[in-house]
This record gives C-alpha cells, structure tokens and sequence, in this order.
C-alpha cells in the first residue's frame, strides 16, 4: 500500500523570521525558532530569505569586519543547532572568497555545510546598489573552500544537493529575474526542487508579478520552487520588504502567505517528486536542452532519515478536467468550445462539405457535437438547414430523451430525420438467429451498429461530413460498439472527457444562445446518462444508467488524468483517489472501479487505435496518431499488482 514515507512525496517550507538589521543574534535566534516550526510540520527542506543571518539592508555595514566574522560565527552555532534534525536548511550569509565577498545560501545539514552556494546576478539599478557590496558568483564553478570550523566546503553556482532521487538547487533573488536563470541549468542538470532566498521589495502591483515569475519558472524548469523574502524588519530607509513566501509547483501555487507580517513565519507545502520526474521523462525537449548547460553539476550526497510528511493536507482535486473556479471554468470552456469548432470549421472546408450529419440521442455527448457544427456553420455561412440531424428511436429511448432531441433540432432550425431502427434490428436478429428476447451485447451492439450505417449511408448520399459524438472518457474504457459509434469521419468530442462535456453544454447554454434552447439544454443536463440500448421500464424511464455499469465518470476522469500525466501505478491512484474523494466514496468502492478502469483501459485500446481524426483540446489525448501509442494486446497484470 502507498504509504507517507514513499519518496513519491515531500513536504518543504519557506520561512521569513523575524529580524533586526544587523542584530546576528536576535537573527539566528529567530531562525532557529523558524527551524523549530519547520521541523515540527515534518518538513525536509526550509528556504529562508537572502541575507537573513545579517539581514539584507546593512548597506556600508557589510564592510565592517566584525559583522563578517560574527555572520561566519552564527553560521557555525546554527550548524550545531542542526545536528539532530533531519531537515536540510538554506540560510542567507555573506562569505567571504578571494578577497571579495559574495552573497550566498549557505546549505546547512545536520551538522555541517553542504556546500555554499554564491548569488550568481548582483543587481545594481533602479533602488538596487548591490555591487557596492558584493561580487558575482557568476561562473563560480568547481571550487572548494575552507570555513573556520569545516574544511572542503563545496562553492559555487554548480551545486546539487541530492537525497536519492530528490534533487535540491539553490539561487538567490535577482538571479530568478534575469531572461536565463541559474535554475533554469540546475533543473536541467538534475533538480526538481529549487530554493531561492530573497530580499524583494514591495512597491505597486510587484507581488502579482513575482507570483507570476515563481509560477513560470517552476513550470519553465519542471520543478517545486521554494521561494522567501525578507520580512518587514528590514530598514525602510527607501525601501519596504513584505516576507513574501511562496511554494510552487510545475506552475501552479501550493503555498502563500499573507505579506507583511511581523512574526515568525513559516509555510509548508507537500510536493510531488514523481509527477515532476515523470512530466520531464516525458518531455523530450526538456532533456535535448541540456547541452545549453556552461556547466556539468556536482552532486553533494545526503540522506534523509526519514520523508514522513505528516499529515497529507495537500489538495488534490477530484475534477482535474474541470477548473473549480467559476470565472477560469467559463474561459476554459469557451476556448475549447472554439477549438471544436475550428477543427470542424477545417475539415469541412478541405472535404468541400456543405452539409453535416449527425445522430442526435437527446444526451450530452450528441448535443455537444451538435452545438459545435450549429456553431461551425454559423462561422462558415452555411445555413443551418444542411445540418442534418437524425435521431433513431430504438428499444430503450425514453420519452425524455426523445423530446428533448427533437426540440432541440427544431429550435437549431436543421434538417430533422427520425428513423426507427427497430424493424431493421428486428429483421437483422432474425438474419443472424438471434432471439429478440435475449438482451446481451449482441442485441446492443447491433443497435448501435444500425444507427452507424444509416447515418454513414446518409453521410454519402447527402455528400455530407458525419461527426462523430463520443467523448474521451468513452475513448479511455472503450465504452463503444466497435464499429459502431465508435465510428464517424471526424470527431469533434474525442478529448474533451465526460466531466467536462457536462460543463461545456452548461457553458453554451448560459453564453451562446437563445433562452428556450438553453431550457432544452438544461433538461438535457439533467438527464441520466445512458445508451438506451435495453428495454425501458414500465413507466418508460430509463433502466440502463451507464455509471452503474462501467462506473462514476469522475472517477475514471480521475483515474484517466492521473495515469496520463504522470504515469502513476494503481497505489497512488488509489491513494490520490481516496484524497479527492473522501467525502463521497469508500476505499472498497474506489478501488473497484480502479481495477475496472484498468482493465478496460487495456483491453480496449484496439478501439483506440482505429478511432477517427478529431481535435485535441486539452493536455489529456488518446489519439494514436500524436498522444497514445500503445499496444492493443499489452497486459494489464502488472498494473493492477498481479
């Protein structure tokens, strides 16, 4: 079972202290409590801010040798103050090399410095006069130096700090804002975890940005950033600092604080070293650019005692498809609802097409893709009168589902159709000795296969384009008729999964178009979904609901997004699933359905490997032509632990 000392999983801090500019006492002091706080909540890493043994703002200080040797006294004391404790601190300090002085993180483990690690960008512009002070570290590579209490220190800007496949680079404040940054070469080289100590001040609007620039930057190097910046203590002189912290992973924010505080602060954040490791397997060009490195890495091995991270309070959101903000979800939606309709645009217009078919079902799927090419035509000047619809009453259609198809398409203004597939259905059981009354997959299959040639046949005698309604989520379990509705000559739904599909028709119901079609729209969204391939019950609702055969679609979302993105085993899917979903399914019930999807995840990608053409919208696709490659008898014992 996956269990919270896996190194899958790390938890990490930035820490602002308190501090008194040049008070290296009352400083160290307040570090140490930080380091207290930090090692409480099990974490393995805490990033203070640049300069914090001092403090940033001592100015013309810095030249007063007594400041110097007491900073490298402190640095000593916290040494020892770290000698039991399983954390890997970086603290700000000035270091003194070849009679110039550098501003450095010094990484202090257990005892002893790592290895110091030299800001490598001194600015000197604007409010900033670092130069004055310090020198750049800039090309520093390779060295080693000696400390009045430890001999054969690595420095310089080439250091990894490693602990088994955790991979921790430093840099400091200006060096994250040039156009290259120094972790840019660090992530490349082998880090996924990148602190930064800092000393950034505020002036108007420069928090958002700084956000943005860790948010990128983590995305742009694959990794967790770590990032602290000196607190409120510092001199206002000119200027005011905030002790700004931040945690961010491949782009997205797990950790801030509220800025200006005035006491000891500490936030922590669980990070995921695999799906990091995994996104840059994955990406290739991230490997080819590593021969931009000026530099090799030297890696300074360590090891942790343990990476228990406590209590796992690290959200993992149970629709990773569906953004949980209202504002961002529309956005989304409407860009990918665009997408749709471009990629249809196109295909019509290289086949010369001017008419459309499709088989409208009054579910979700049917409806998506018929609002994409009511849209598409709009967008080409086609009239809306050769889009033909088709719905194909059989042995299940509900009057529900029925009336909402048919006023849908009147109130688009299309071409409508219905024909029944029952008499064909009847007469094929019949040709193939099949009796009526025995309702396996042959009696469904051969349903949707009825409903695929007469819209195929009426696709070629029309001269039109058949578009296809299923979606990824159906494409990931293989929930198809091969041949069937598996089958069109494109597919405008093909990586859009079915938690999103719900979201989509919700998005053009409020946005796009009419009051009595977005009515329609809604009925339609509150509709069980179903193929409607078994008989109705006696009051003509709906017997066969499709989640309580495969299973909730947000699960297998779920489970699909996971796979995908980071190549997680079933351990972590389970895991991450009983996370997300706690409050809403047992461990019994999500691991049921987790061995399901697997299995059907397998076992049906030859229909994957035949599917039609059809747009990817999002980071999740199974094309077989540009996302999923896989073989269609691969065995599925070794991912479900067999």
């Amino acid at each position: 079972m996956f269990s919270n000392n896996s190194s899958q999983f790390i938890r990490v801090a930035a820490a602002c202290p308190v501090t008194n500019v040049s008070d290296i006492g009352f400083n160290l002091s307040n570090i140490k409590k930080c380091i207290d706080k930090a090692e409480e909540a099990k974490a393995k890493l805490v990033v203070f801010p640049e300069l914090s043994i001092t403090s940033y703002t001592c100015a013309d200080l810095f030249g007063q040798q007594l400041l110097l040797t007491s900073a490298a006294e402190a640095v000593k004391d916290l040494c020892a103050y770290t000698a039991g404790k399983d954390l890997l601190v970086a603290v700000g300090a000035p270091f003194i090399w070849r009679n110039a002085l550098y501003n450095c993180a010094f990484v202090v483990f257990k005892g002893s410095v790592l290895g110091i690690v030299p800001k490598s960008y001194i600015p000197n512009y604007t409010e900033f006069y670092e130069k004055r002070w310090f020198s750049e570290g800039l090309g520093i590579t390779g060295q080693k130096v000696s400390l009045p209490f430890q001999e054969e220190v690595p420095f310089g800007t080439d250091l990894l700090f490693c602990a088994g496949n955790i991979k921790f680079g430093f840099e400091i404040c200006e060096d994250v804002w040039v156009p290259v940054p120094p972790s840019c070469y660090l992530s490349l080289l082998g880090a996924n975890v990148i602190g930064n100590l800092s000393a950034s001040n505020e002036v108007v609007s420069k928090s958002d940005y700084r956000k943005s620039l860790i948010d990128n930057q983590s995305a742009r190097c694959m990794a967790s950033y770590v990032y602290s910046s000196a607190g409120v203590f510092e001199s206002s002189t000119d200027l005011v600092f905030s002790g700004h912290l931040l945690i961010g992973e491949n782009g997205t924010t797990l950790g801030e604080n509220q800025r200006f505080g005035r006491e000891n602060e500490v936030i922590t954040s669980i990070i995921d070293v695999d799906r990091l490791n995994s996104e840059r397997l994955r990406n290739i060009s991230f490997k080819d650019n590593i021969r931009m490195c000026p530099f090799q890495a030297r890696e300074v091995s360590f090891e942790f005692e343990s990476l228990d991270y406590g209590t796992f309070d690290r959200f993992v959101d149970k629709h990773p498809f569906v953004p949980s903000n209202p504002e961002l979800r529309d956005r989304r939606c409407r860009e990918i609802f665009n997408i749709q309709v471009a990629a249809l645009a196109k295909r019509l217009t290289h086949v010369k097409a001017k008419k459309a078919v499709i088989g409208i079902s009054g579910g979700l799927d049917s409806t998506l893709a018929l609002l994409v090419i009511a849209k598409t035509f709009d967008m080409l000047g086609l009239p809306r009168e050769n889009i033909i619809t088709i719905t194909m009453p059989g042995f299940g259609t509900t009057d529900r589902t029925y009336n909402n198809a048919v006023e849908l398409c009147r109130h688009l203004r299309t071409e409508f159709r219905e024909i029944s597939i029952v008499p064909a259905c009847m007469q094929h059981f019949k040709d193939i000795g099949h009796p009526a009354g025995l309702h396996d997959v042959t009696y469904e299959n051969a349903q949707a296969r009825e409903r695929t040639q007469i819209l195929m046949d009426t696709a070629n005698k029309e001269g039109g384009l058949l578009v296809g309604t299923g979606d990824l989520s159906e494409v990931a379990l293989g929930w198809s008729t091969y041949n069937g509705d598996h089958m069109s000559m494109y597919g405008v739904n093909c990586s859009v999964p079915k938690t999103l599909v719900r979201y989509l028709v919700n998005y053009v119901a409020q946005k796009e178009v009419e009051k009595d079609i977005s009515a329609i729209l809604i009925d339609i969204l509150e509709t069980p979904v179903s193929p409607e391939l078994l008989p109705k019950d006696e009051s003509g609702e709906i017997t066969q609901k499709t989640e309580d055969l495969v299973g909730p679609y947000e699960l297998h979302d779920f489970f699909l997004y996971h796979f995908i993105k980071q190549g997680a085993p079933k351990d972590k899917l389970l895991f991450l699933a009983k996370q997300a979903f706690q409050d809403e399914y047992d461990e019994e019930t999500i691991s049921k359905w987790l061995e399901n999807f697997i299995r059907r995840f397998f076992t049906m990608q030859f229909k994957r490997s035949a599917i039609p053409d059809g747009p990817k919208v999002g980071t999740v696709s199974l094309s077989p032509r540009g996302d999923w490659r896989m073989p269609s008898d691969a065995s599925y014992s070794l991912f479900l632990g067999n």
